[in-house]
């Protein structure tokens, strides 16, 4: 089990959302620091946190990252993003390209990056933030969900790979969450302080896996269901 209490935590897209919440959770979790990694400086700081200007896609920046936060226990990937729009639309293989770049290739080469800085301090944990939609393509923003599905084939193939050095991989889904990301959609959205309650709940206890509400948890229940997953009545995610 991880006590968060004392430890070292580096979370990506930690400037706004559900980054921004994290951040606050785990200095109220009691850790000893948190590294805000983003692309813009957050407006407020801890004197407990330490901003790091970071692009996930900017892959030498993240070997320099890790090179120079040589005390991190945890690892939280949850920079990622969004763009709507058809797979068959002019610009679809180029939005897909992008949603690749971040959600997939991004958390790969964090993980990738500190994964000897795990070691070195005893093990340790990587979480990576992915959604309900890793089993669902959700109408207008299909390139979402297949990086969302390829960045899960990621973390559990990271999991098996780094069991032999004590460090614990847990994937997280959260249907909508009421940030900035969801805020076009007209659909129940699970407040972004109840999922970082949960995704704490998950590291302390180094679970695999945290279906964070009700919309993740249809969905995957629905993977063994001869009915299709379009068919399922008011389905939140």
């Amino acid at each position: 089990m991880m006590q968060l209490k004392g430890k070292v935590v580096f979370v990506t897209g930690a400037n706004r959302g559900l980054g921004e919440v994290l951040v606050r959770s785990l200095l109220d979790a009691g850790v000893a620091k948190v590294y805000a990694a983003s692309r813009r400086r957050p407006d407020e700081f801890d004197h407990r946190v330490q901003w790091i200007e970071l692009d996930v896609t900017n892959f030498e920046g993240v070997e320099i990252a890790a090179a120079q936060c040589r005390d991190v226990d945890l690892v939280i990937n949850n920079a990622a993003v969004l763009v709507a729009g058809s797979l068959t639309s002019s610009d679809s293989v180029d939005v897909l390209r992008r949603h690749i770049e971040v959600n997939v290739l991004g958390l790969l080469a964090v993980s990738k990056a500190f994964v000897p800085v795990l070691k070195l301090n005893g093990g340790g944990g990587i979480v990576n933030i992915l959604s309900g939609v890793t089993w669902f393509s959700l109408p207008g923003k299909s390139a979402y969900s297949a990086s969302k599905s390829a960045a899960w084939g990621i973390s559990n193939g990271l999991r098996q790979e780094l069991c032999g050095q004590g460090t614990f991989v847990l994937n997280v889904h959260p249907g909508y969450i009421d940030t900035d990301m969801a805020s076009d959609v007209d659909a129940v959205k699970t407040a972004p302080e109840d999922v970082a309650r949960a995704i704490l709940q998950g590291i302390e206890t180094e679970q695999k896996e945290v279906l964070v509400d009700e919309g993740p948890r249809q969905i995957k229940q629905s993977l063994s269901s001869a009915e299709p997953i379009y068919l399922i009545p008011d389905l939140h995610i």
